[in-house]
């Protein structure tokens, strides 16, 4: 399924029902009196997130949305049925603004949340509610009021324990492939990852958490360039960061300087996203070249460095370990605490 994360969309309550004029019309009543109707209400249009969602691809393809209009009243005092009202399903982590105004009306963060963007029109009175002992055969009616309209941004940011960041190749999609049941594109060219991939990692003691592994980030991300710009706005939701860093770089890149280049995309773009809790791993030790790039990483960087190899597994059971105790840690005291984990 191809991921969106943004979609605009038009939406309209139903209006509500007009009111009946009507007088009664019995055998024996010369003089019936007025006998109509309320109109009925229209429907609402109601947002719900779903953890079974993962993308606005369907509000893309389809983006105007309707709810039923309220029925008129009829005679002998009837009031029209209410229109259904219209829900619509989105992935937990959207963010439902008014386009016009700019207003946050949602933010969802648990399935199961609602909300109603646009409230219904209201049925009108039919006569028999005008009737007085002045006026004992109205023929006024109220029409039914229209239903709220309104044009909607929606914006995705998915929602993990832990984000995989780094430059492209470094090895996050099959970092992730290897520790949970999520299956990423993996290949040896840039940007493999085109799209934001899921995963849940299921660790000892029946433990577990969600990893997103996102697009690589070259320099200049934040400003558009690249794929990763796109998706920064992702691992704001994210509890913690892996930092991976390619430890054996076939073009002789500085490892360092490689990490500080990431470093400063995510403070250019958001300073609370810089200052998240940090793992930095050096990964892709059982290449050659690797320890050096690893000795350059622990002597050039004021952080522990942890070495492992999403290939082979070596490390693996202990940055999962590792990345266990920061997020119990961080739950423990979750607004205490950012920059990298030291442990």
């Amino acid at each position: 399924m191809h991921f969106v994360d943004e979609a605009d969309i038009y939406v309209k309550a139903g209006d509500g029902g007009s009111g009946c004029a009507s007088f009664r019309r019995e055998k024996y009543v010369p003089r019936g009196g007025p006998d109509g109707g309320d109109g009925g209400d229209g429907g609402d249009i109601i947002m719900e997130a779903d953890e079974n969602l993962g993308t606005l691809l369907d509000l893309v393809s389809k983006s105007h949305y309707v709810a039923a209009d309220g029925r008129p009243g009829t005679s002998k005092n009837r009031t029209g049925a209410n229109g259904e009202d219209l829900v619509i399903k989105l992935p937990v982590g959207t963010i439902v603004r008014d386009r016009d105004s700019g207003l946050i009306l949602k933010d969802f963060t648990e399935h199961g949340q609602r909300i109603v963007v646009a409230r219904h029109g209201r049925g009108g009175r039919g006569n028999a509610r005008f009737a007085t002992p002045v006026n004992q055969a109205p023929t006024r009616f109220d029409a039914g009021t229209p239903g709220r309209e309104r044009r909607l941004r929606l914006e995705l940011k998915l929602i993990a324990d832990v984000g995989l960041i780094g430059e492209p190749n470094a090895g996050k999609s099959t970092l992730l492939s290897h520790i949970s049941a999520a299956h990423p594109r993996v290949a040896s060219y840039p940007f493999t990852t085109l799209e934001p991939q899921l995963g849940i990692v299921d660790a000892e003691a029946y433990r577990r958490f969600t990893v997103a592994d996102l697009p690589g980030l070259i320099q200049g991300a934040h400003e558009g360039k690249g794929l990763g710009d796109e998706f920064l706005k992702h691992i704001e939701r994210t509890r913690m960061l892996v930092h991976l860093v390619d430890a054996a770089p076939a073009d002789g890149s500085d490892p360092v300087q490689t990490y500080h280049d990431v470093r400063e995309e995510l403070r250019l773009f958001s300073r609370d996203l810089a200052e998240k809790l940090e793992i930095v791993a050096a990964n892709k030790m059982d290449l050659s070249g690797a320890e050096d790039g690893l000795k350059k990483l622990q002597d050039g960087l004021a952080v522990e460095v942890m070495p492992i190899s999403a290939v082979t597994g070596r490390g693996l059971r202990r940055l999962v370990g590792r990345i266990l105790e920061v997020l119990e840690r961080l739950k423990a005291a979750p607004a205490e605490e950012s920059g990298p984990a030291e442990l």
